[in-house]
């Protein structure tokens, strides 16, 4: 079995170059198949830099189409026998390619989900290799001490030559806060503990999540009208088709941040109409209930609180005589659901 690894990306040319470096450094090479998604700033350059040191494959979009179309372009173009998704601001640990590959090894249904942390160090920068700063970061960044700037960088040097210094600054979580690290935490822990859970697919992630090529590309890919959470829709459709989450132990990810904050699903919430539309089960609208739950701030009464996967296998059988819709509209920001007619 051999690899792609498919990368999305979209005007992040220098964290790309550190994406590449550290796919460059595994310990098992994939293919790389890198799905510009329109980009308009020197991300070619930055791929082109690469050719001769990775097996590169590239595709570009002429204006942007979407996390989901770049990722079912990128896969369309893959050779590989196991296709391995990241975006192009991540970081890929030395043995990501082959604990996903072991992780693979006689579990032909498998979809795996790796450890997926972050870098909270780069999210005031443009350029982590020289600690530049983000449109609107210059003040913040001109305040530092030359030492505390320092700090913030991620160099190329560090991943090739001590890329135990970049995971020593690491956190769980996609994104810094404790909202993201419950997250991250309750998913591993249902990914390790509670294999069988039936709603197993809600512990997919976008990135460092990796399946087997042709059953992604017999499913159709990623539903490109969702524009967050694509992956857990994904998982649930495969997982129907009977594909199972596992955990891909060893294989971990580095989120460069380049925000304050996360993309928080209850404030960006356009796709849940679409998903639950795709899926009209209780478990994909307590899905908000769940990411709710995490938050001390929500108006969750107790007795609905979601705290792990295996309870919202529990609560999903509706047994509980929880009104689930008026716990929803207590939620901020969220619309009624109803399944298409």
């Amino acid at each position: 079995m051999n690899c792609s690894v498919v990368i999305r990306t979209l005007n992040e040319a220098d964290r790309l170059r550190l994406t590449l470096t550290s796919l460059s450094r595994q310990t098992v090479q994939p293919q790389v198949v890198i799905a510009d998604d329109g980009s308009s700033d020197h991300t070619r350059d930055v791929i082109d830099a690469f050719r001769g040191l990775l097996p590169i494959e590239t595709l570009r979009h002429a204006s942007p189409k979407g996390r989901c179309a770049a990722s079912n372009a990128g896969a369309a173009a893959a050779t590989g026998d196991l296709l391995l998704f990241m975006d192009g601001d991540t970081l890929a640990n030395p043995r990501l390619v082959e604990s996903h590959l072991a992780a693979h090894a006689g579990r032909p249904g498998l979809i795996g989900r790796g450890e997926t942390y972050h870098l909270r160090c780069t999210r005031f920068l443009q350029d982590p290799e020289a600690a530049s700063p983000r449109p609107g970061e210059e003040a913040r960044l001109q305040a530092m001490r030359p030492a505390e700037l320092e700090r913030l960088k991620v160099t190329a040097a560090q991943i090739e030559g001590d890329f135990a210094a970049i995971e020593r600054r690491a956190a769980p979580g996609i994104y810094p806060g404790a909202g993201p690290r419950a997250l991250y935490e309750m998913e591993i822990d249902a990914l390790i503990n509670h294999p069988d859970c039936s709603v197993l697919w809600a512990a997919s992630a976008g990135s460092n999540m990796s399946v087997s090529r042709r059953i992604f590309l017999d499913s159709g890919g990623f539903d490109e009208a969702i524009d967050n959470n694509e992956h857990r829709e994904l998982a649930l459709r495969l997982c129907a088709a009977g594909a199972r989450m596992g955990f891909v132990a060893g294989g971990r990810t580095y989120h460069m941040t380049h925000r304050t904050g996360w993309r928080d699903p209850l404030v960006e919430a356009d796709w849940e109409t679409v998903f639950y539309r795709r899926h009209p089960v209780l478990a994909v609208k307590l899905l908000a209930v769940l990411w709710a739950s995490i938050s001390d701030n929500m108006p969750i009464p107790p007795d609905a609180r979601i705290c792990s996967l295996p309870d919202l296998e529990r609560r999903s059988r509706g047994e509980d005589g929880i009104d689930y819709d008026a716990v929803r509209r207590a939620i901020p920001g969220l619309a009624p659901l109803t399944a298409a007619r």
